[in-house]
């Protein structure tokens, strides 16, 4: 190792993108046998990425964990830069040429298209910008959701497709206290959406989203919860992978669903749950009016079965649409991507320029390494296995670097204001004040000039 790693030559790294997998890094670095400074690159002026733009505002357990990143950002070694992207504040060329080590965890924002036909028609939209735009990230808060259409249709079978179901019909006096934005909350109480069809290409056992996920959307008040019996009814291949240790889950789910009660036998709006169809067109007259599902049949032996058509299509009517299909991550200025896959490509966590060639000094985790998959503790384990990589790597490593001192210099010379955690706080803060004036936890600022006004004390929380 050499000197690396000393008080006298502490190895220096920047991870860019301060979601849950960049936070568990620059945890598994501080808590490393060697001295490390850790450096926290983040494009928006707040932290914590997908636990704050993407856990729903009605699970705020979820979101304990930043308090595992507060002690992170609390380290002596630790420095956070918001408001400089890689690509637009500081180059990857620029980031190499300061640090011994850049661990990229940008996760995976780009949502996966359905590819049919009829795809652009105005009210078809994103899952993802939907999340983004109820729970006020920058990017999402110009949007326009049409919620006077009376039929939505949630294409996916994971948990944010859920997510879109419960939000869409929860009792708007139980989002009021939450930190959901101020627009969506209004656009919610006026909605007129009566019926929701989830609609997945598979079957009730293969499923993603989870057992408490969806025992909460069957039991919304008001709401009368239909699935097909013949959906319910398996073939060979999916009773064995219920039958599994495994997949305690599938089996759950597929309890709940055959022994749903008609408590809200009378209730005027439906809960539909469509398995094994798929979309293959949408249709209207410059909007969104109906939509064509093939019936699926499922192929191949247990835990590889595939989702074929059957030549047979139904139609439904329906004004929104909202694909939650997967996501992919965004290629990065001056780094590889494999298109294919919407990763970086790696071995192991080290950044491929080819087949067997590691890019030096070049590292991944989280959802940007490995595609959108796990929970948030997932990136825990993701981000320890890379960062134990690097530290096989620190002979290779041992050269001269500036770190946070040239990079700090480098950014005085460039347009934007960096935002440190102590700025954050301050943001954070007044996101609190505007919120107990409302009485909710928080109201976010949905735009990136008042976030950094606030940062600086020209907002405070006396006005929402």
């Amino acid at each position: 190792m050499g000197g690396l790693g000393t008080a006298l030559s502490p190895l220096r790294v920047a991870i860019v993108g301060s979601g849950p997998s960049g936070f568990y890094a620059a945890e598994a670095l501080l808590q490393a046998p060697i001295v490390a400074e850790v450096d926290l690159l983040e494009r928006l002026p707040v932290p914590y990425g997908l636990v704050r733009f993407g856990v729903a505002p009605d699970h705020p357990k979820l979101k304990s964990v930043t308090q595992v990143f507060e002690q992170v950002a609390g380290h002596e070694r630790f420095r956070f830069f918001g408001n400089v992207a890689l690509g637009r504040d500081v180059s990857a060329a620029e980031l190499a040429a300061h640090y011994h080590a850049v661990i990229v965890a940008t996760g995976a924002s780009e949502d996966r298209k359905l590819g049919i036909p009829g795809e652009r028609l105005a009210g078809v939209h994103a899952a993802s910008d939907f999340v983004g735009w109820y729970n006020g990230h920058p990017d999402c808060s110009d949007l326009h959701f049409d919620l006077s259409q009376e039929v939505a249709v949630v294409v996916g079978q994971g948990n944010v497709a859920i997510d879109v179901c419960r939000i869409l019909a929860k009792p708007i006096d139980e989002l009021r206290a939450t930190d959901i934005t101020e627009h969506a909350l209004e656009a919610l109480a006026a909605s007129r959406v009566r019926h929701i069809h989830l609609v997945g290409r598979r079957g009730p056992a293969q499923a993603k989203f989870t057992h408490k996920e969806l025992r909460e959307l069957c039991s919304l008040p008001g709401w009368r919860t239909v699935v097909e019996p013949e959906a319910l009814v398996l073939n060979d291949e999916s009773r064995a992978e219920l039958a599994h240790p495994d997949q305690a889950n599938g089996a759950r789910n597929l309890e709940l669903l055959r022994r749903l009660e008609p408590a809200h036998a009378g209730a005027e709006k439906t809960l539909s749950l469509h398995f094994q169809r798929a979309p293959v067109a949408l249709r209207g007259d410059g909007r969104l009016q109906r939509l064509t599902l093939e019936v699926q049949r499922l192929a191949g032996p247990a835990f590889q079965q595939r989702a074929e058509p059957s030549g047979h299509c139904l139609e439904m009517a329906a004004g929104l649409l909202f694909r939650s299909v997967g996501y992919r991550g965004s290629a990065l200025p001056g780094l590889p991507f494999d298109e294919r896959s919407g990763t970086l490509p790696h071995r192991d966590g080290r950044v491929l320029t080819g087949p067997q060639q590691a890019l030096p000094g070049w590292y991944v985790t989280g959802w940007i390494k490995r595609g959108p998959t796990g929970i948030i503790g997932t990136n825990r384990a993701d981000s320890v296995e890379t960062v134990a990589r690097l530290l096989e790597d620190l002979p290779s490593l041992d050269a001269a670097k500036p770190g946070r001192a040239g990079l700090s210099s480098l950014l005085e010379g460039r347009p934007r204001p960096v935002i440190g955690f102590e700025a954050w706080r301050a943001i954070e803060a007044v996101e609190r004040q505007r919120g107990a004036a409302r009485g909710k936890t928080a109201e976010k600022f949905v735009r990136i000039p008042d976030m950094l006004a606030a940062a600086d004390g020209r907002l405070s929380g006396a006005a929402p």
